[in-house]
């Protein structure tokens, strides 16, 4: 991700870096705007990254973002994000509002010249995603760089995953099983909020984490889904919203089965109904002379079947991903000083700011989370039609950088 390109690449308008620490605006003060307000203010604790300044917190309620801002270590906030993408010292725009906002954020501040982060899902639409991708790319040809927020690519026993089915350790991977299983709506009395209406979230469990799966199935994989056959289910069709029930407009599960462009086939189940599991994202991937099991409720572990070696002592082998040499360790810790699901974020940021740095293209690109949006519109085509098998009708090349 940090390969050196030609100096040109580094310039930001008339402010070539380095001139100056680069200025931060954060889009969003919730769940997502806290967790990433968190990563800004750890992650030059522990790498060495180009020096920044949390600048500004943008939110719509100006009391409420101010606090936000105070709490979060921004030097102050605002509630017009159009006036601070104009500002001459911002560099860097970090999107963490709602989906729906996603595209025309990214595009304006990507026409101002400003580096942008995005949170997943690229957008809640093909035609926004699309629109975001021209954006993206226009903007590269400037030097500008932008990226999309599925963090877990950035958990350091994924990243080893990853680098261990990479370096052909599993051989030919035959089949992939990912799920992730929520319950924070198991309660069919739990309120409306913008995640349940298809207006403002696009679709439910599908986009909010399918997406997060369907990616790691694709980068861990360094391939390409080519065909999808899903189904979505809403339980609860109704929920308490604040002037009486409303109804629920998006799925709280959906199922898929995947086709690969290696012939490998992969299966996708999510859930936020599912009673007891909180926040539990497991994959399996099973190849033709090893297999990888993982679940983010236990993220420092990742568990690794050798079957090369004589059956009578083959089986799962626990590695505790917390050495030196494990993906990002060695800003951290000593050995067995566990880390914790904020950490992803803070990798995502000294990833983004070294690609800034370097002048090289982040990953993943929007072209990756445009990818990943084919996939989740596929799926949401096939249950409509009863299942039926749906064709990818662009492959996107996944770096694996």
């Amino acid at each position: 991700m940090t390969s050196p390109q030609s100096p040109a690449a580094g310039l930001l308008g008339s402010r070539p870096l380095g001139t100056c620490p680069l200025g931060v605006a954060a889009i969003g003060y919730a769940f997502m705007g806290q967790a990433h307000s968190n990563a800004w203010r750890t992650v030059a604790n522990h790498f060495d990254v180009p020096n920044f300044e949390q600048k500004v917190l943008v939110g719509r309620d100006a009391v409420a973002v101010a606090a936000a801002a105070k709490k979060y270590g921004w030097s102050e906030s605002a509630t017009d994000w159009r006036e601070v993408i104009a500002r001459d010292d911002i560099d860097i725009v970090d999107i963490c509002a709602p989906g729906w906002l996603h595209a025309e954020i990214a595009t304006a501040a990507l026409a101002a010249g400003k580096h942008v982060l995005v949170e997943k899902p690229l957008a809640n639409s093909l035609a926004e995603s699309e629109t975001m991708v021209a954006a993206a790319q226009a903007a590269r040809a400037a030097g500008v760089r932008s990226m999309v927020g599925f963090n877990y690519r950035r958990i350091p026993a994924l990243a080893l995953a990853a680098k261990l089915i990479a370096e052909g350790e599993l051989g030919s991977i035959r089949q992939v099983r990912a799920s992730y299983l929520q319950d924070w709506l198991a309660d069919s009395e739990s309120p409306m909020t913008w995640r349940l209406r298809k207006e403002t979230a696009g679709s439910g469990a599908l986009s909010d984490i399918a997406s997060h799966a369907i990616d790691q199935v694709q980068y861990l994989l360094g391939d390409t889904v080519t065909e999808v056959s899903g189904k979505l289910h809403t339980f609860t069709t109704e929920r308490p919203g604040p002037d009486g029930p409303e109804p629920v407009t998006v799925d709280d599960a959906a199922w898929a089965t995947l086709s690969m462009a290696s012939g490998a086939m992969a299966s996708v189940d999510v859930s936020r109904v599912a009673l007891g599991q909180k926040n539990a994202l497991r994959v399996e991937v099973y190849g033709t002379t090893g297999s990888i099991t993982f679940n983010l409720e236990n993220p420092n572990e990742l568990y690794f079947l050798n079957g090369t070696e004589p059956i009578e002592v083959q089986g799962f082998r626990r590695i505790l991903v917390t050495e030196p040499e494990h993906p990002y360790i060695s800003g951290w810790w000593p050995q067995g000083h566990v880390l914790g699901w904020e950490h992803s974020f803070t990798h995502q940021i000294r990833d983004f700011l070294l690609n800034i740095s370097t002048g090289t293209d982040p990953s993943p690109s929007f072209e990756e989370g445009y990818g990943v949006q084919q996939v989740l519109a596929a799926i949401e085509t096939s249950s409509a039609a009863g299942g039926s098998t749906v064709a990818i009708p662009q492959l996107i090349t996944i770096s694996k950088d």
